[in-house]
């Protein structure tokens, strides 16, 4: 009987060993960038609303005056990488990261980390900055039938799979529907069809930009004195999440 129920304890811990490790393994990493190449309120809110996702993420600040500085070392504790939104100023910017930073991004991605891009984020994403996909991005101001004719603050009505959501826009890009980078595929368009949101491969990592802001919240939209009710209707961060990681 002794040797039974040490048995059944035995059988019992390494149970619970193994369902410990199952639901560490569940947990996403992520890396948010916090510094100059990115607004405040833009790092503080992508934090959050990936957070909101519930416990299954875990979130961190990286950058130059962080506590984890943005290297290769660092970046492989984690399994997505944040770029928020900023200004205008994407040469300032990609300056503001540095040559060192943006290799340590590279080589992330390309050894099978997710590049999530937001706004500014994406801008960087592209070829002629980081070099995450093959294509140069452009604003969506002044597209065919696009809503927006000014870089103001303001809410446009997208498509994300197949349901319109309204999201926060600061001048952000378009994705070439005819984009020849490797794993291409569209996520989101605006209204007038144009492509809003965007996935692809580098190397054996996943990128995943867009141009709207899903992750802006109440005051945001308070600040810009944009109706609450034009917030979106479906939780896109989760979308975006979700895309970033199928």
């Amino acid at each position: 009987m002794f040797l039974y129920l040490i048995g059944m304890l035995w059988t019992l811990a390494v149970a619970l060993v193994a369902v410990s490790t199952a639901r560490a393994s569940d947990v996403v990493r992520v890396a948010v960038y916090r510094g100059p190449a990115a607004c405040e309120d833009c790092s503080q809110t992508a934090k959050q609303a990936i957070e909101r996702l519930g416990g299954h993420y875990q979130v961190d600040f990286v950058g130059a005056h962080e506590r984890r500085d943005i290297t290769a070392n660092t970046l492989a504790r984690y399994d997505v990488y944040v770029q928020p939104g900023g200004g205008q100023d994407i040469p300032g910017a990609l300056r503001a990261l540095g040559e060192r930073r943006v290799t340590a991004i590279r080589e992330f991605v390309r050894h099978g980390g997710r590049y999530l891009g937001l706004c500014m984020g994406a801008y960087l994403a592209d070829a002629s900055n980081i070099g995450l996909i093959d294509d140069d991005l452009d604003s969506e101001v002044g597209r065919p039938g696009f809503e927006a004719d000014t870089i103001d603050d303001q809410a446009v009505d997208t498509w994300w799979h197949g349901r319109r959501n309204s999201v926060f826009y600061q001048d952000g890009p378009y994705f070439p529907a005819a984009s020849a980078s490797p794993g291409y595929q569209p996520i989101a368009t605006y209204a007038n069809g144009d492509v809003a949101a965007a996935r692809y491969r580098f190397g054996h990592g996943r990128v995943l930009l867009t141009g709207p802001h899903p992750e802006a919240d109440e005051t945001w939209f308070d600040a810009a004195g944009i109706p609450l009710e034009r917030m979106p209707r479906d939780d896109l961060v989760k979308q975006v999440m979700d895309s970033l990681g199928d």
